[in-house]
């Protein structure tokens, strides 16, 4: 009778590891295929990220439902050792094993670099840095860096040329010198046969075109008006007369916020004073967006050379043939800006 029950006993424990062993099989399995997505978004994992920094931004976002599952299957895909940098979406649906397979193989998410409204190039270096792994200061070095001029063909007063306004799709990981690279190739991209033929057809090279065209844009954010006020300085241009323009007094001074340009802000001695100096100032005074380059490439053909904001501050101007029509529309914004008590 012993061996009888001794048999009993081997079955019961045979059945018992079958079904613990089924139970684990079917745990693992869910750890593995099962989707693990708690709260889908989007992680940034910085260079030289360790393991734990990783799960730190993750559960930061509550990104993983089961994190039990995520280091079961981490370890096993010795994923601490091939950690890759990067931004990456997670998005509803993705089980433990598609997910570390994204992280292991880097296959992070663009993200989209728009830039527009600067002026300077400590604004651009900002505005990049927010997109891109480079912070603003490794940025601004490599764009305030003469070999960097030279490199891409202009001059430090030219560079904001190479920087056309507009949305990119980059990944984080991209380096100031890749940036840089993609940069001159959207700038030749851009200045086609059709567009440099339209610009020597004026008599300007595509920088001189986006010199004026960062002037356009300071004077008005009117489209419709953009191409008249381009025929005005092109006008300007042609007579050999001074461009007498705003903007770039407010340029040399570095201070846009003035309302009234003086007397004595046109005493500064720059390059960029366009009442002190004729012809056009060194490079643009901006980041010329496509809509105020196209204005000048189309500029309208006008006899205007005179403009003096409305009296009415709608942000269009009044635009004059002759001087005496010009000093009667600019006595009428005098007299506006002092009824408002605008003074500087």
């Amino acid at each position: 009778m012993l061996f009888p029950r001794l048999n009993k006993w081997i079955v019961i424990a045979f059945i018992i590891a079958v079904v613990g062993g089924g139970f684990r099989g079917y745990q693992l399995y869910k750890y593995i295929f099962y989707p693990n997505i708690n709260t889908p978004g989007s992680i940034i994992i910085p260079l030289n990220a360790t393991y734990e920094q990783v799960l730190d931004s993750l559960k930061k976002h509550e990104i993983i439902q089961d994190y039990k599952a995520f280091n079961w299957v981490a370890k096993r895909k010795k994923y601490a050792k091939s950690i890759k940098p990067g931004k990456y979406l997670l998005d509803k649906g993705l089980n433990t094993n598609e997910i570390l397979n994204m992280l292991r193989s880097g296959n992070q998410q663009p993200v989209q670099v728009t830039f527009n409204n600067l002026r300077f190039i400590t604004e651009l270096a900002g505005a990049v840095a927010k997109y891109i792994q480079p912070d603003s200061l490794e940025l601004l070095q490599k764009f305030t860096d003469p070999a960097t001029f030279e490199k891409y063909g202009f001059t430090e007063s030219t560079f904001h040329c190479m920087f056309i306004p507009n949305t990119y799709e980059f990944y984080w990981t991209t380096t100031a010198d890749q940036f840089l690279e993609r940069m001159s190739m959207e700038y030749k991209r851009f200045w086609n046969e059709e567009r440099r033929n339209k610009a020597s057809e004026l008599g300007l090279t595509p920088e001189e075109v986006m010199t004026v065209a960062s002037i356009v844009q300071e004077e008005s954010n009117k489209k419709d008006e953009k191409p008249i006020i381009a025929g005005l300085y092109l006008n300007r241009i042609k007579r050999g007369m001074p461009l007498q323009a705003d903007p770039t007094v407010k340029y040399a001074l570095g201070n846009f916020h003035i309302k009234r340009v003086l007397n004595s802000h046109l005493a500064i001695d720059s390059p960029y004073n366009t009442y002190k100096y004729p012809g056009l100032p060194p490079g643009p005074i901006n980041f010329p967006e496509i809509s105020s380059i196209e204005s000048v490439l189309n500029a309208a053909k006008t006899q205007y050379i005179y403009m003096c904001a409305r009296e009415d501050f709608s942000g269009y101007h009044n635009f004059a043939k002759t001087l005496s029509a010009h000093n009667e529309n600019a006595r009428k914004y005098r007299e506006a800006l002092n009824a408002h008590e605008i003074m500087q």
